[in-house]
């Protein structure tokens, strides 16, 4: 049990670059891809496929894609932000500013049309040694799951089991949610082939880490978000508990 909390608690994005020069093994992409075989899925429907892009001018074609941010991104990601290791560790929740562009973390200040492509995107796929491109058939559900969230919670199981897979071997594992974004994806299904029936849940970039990830991790307290028989309204700065008569 100690070695499975060790992995779920080093568990990470990683945000950082790969060495896009050595390819991952693949008897390591052989692991990863059983982890996600073996998750668990809705009436065990298993409704997803995967396709491992390691290809050099694939993944390049993907990385030239223009990845516009908007500025409802902006402003809600904003919210997010803590902008010192004292106010994330303070707050336990969301993620530290520095990571992004001036521009993305100053309330209220408008996009350039230069800052609307995103270039971290692009280069993040470009620093890869593979993505893996999760998609699913909307059309297929589990028996009474209208909304199909048994689904989306089937295809959380599936990342991850890879997720936890990648962190055993030492390999990097970060989440490029813009590769399933409208439009982008559109583009992503055209150079892979992808059948229109099918949508790209999400997608994953990997490879061995150049650095080590240059930021804090933080989680709260179980007593922030846990609650015994009874749910109880929580402070949200202390973790002090207060309810309603």
């Amino acid at each position: 049990m100690s070695e499975v909390m060790k992995l779920i608690q080093e568990r990470h994005s990683a945000r950082i670059p790969f060495d896009r020069d050595r390819p991952i093994a693949a008897e390591e992409m052989r692991q990863i891809l059983e982890a996600a075989r073996w998750a668990p899925t809705a009436h065990n429907m298993q409704n997803f496929s995967i396709v491992v892009v390691d290809d050099r001018q694939l993944l390049e074609a993907i990385a030239s894609i223009g990845f516009e941010v908007s500025e409802t991104f902006v402003r809600e990601n904003y919210e997010q932000l803590s902008f010192s290791d004292e106010e994330l560790r303070q707050k336990q929740v969301g993620i530290l500013g520095t990571m992004f562009p001036p521009s993305w973390r100053t309330p209220g200040a408008k996009l350039e049309p230069s800052e609307r492509q995103s270039a971290f995107q692009g280069r993040a796929v470009r620093e890869s040694a593979a993505l893996l491109v999760v998609v699913c058939d909307p059309s297929q559900r589990a028996p009474a799951s209208e909304g199909d969230f048994l689904g989306i919670i089937s295809l959380g199981c599936v990342l991850e089991n890879m997720w936890l897979a990648a962190e055993a071997l030492g390999i990097g594992f970060h989440v490029v949610s813009a590769l399933a974004a409208e439009g982008v994806a559109d583009e992503v299904q055209r150079l892979l082939g992808i059948p229109g029936n099918l949508r790209i849940a999400f997608a994953v970039r990997l490879g061995y880490p150049l650095i080590r990830p240059p930021y804090l991790r933080v989680r709260r307290d179980l007593e922030r978000f846990v609650h015994h028989n009874r749910y109880l309204a929580i402070g949200k700065a202390r973790g002090d508990r207060s309810h309603a008569p």
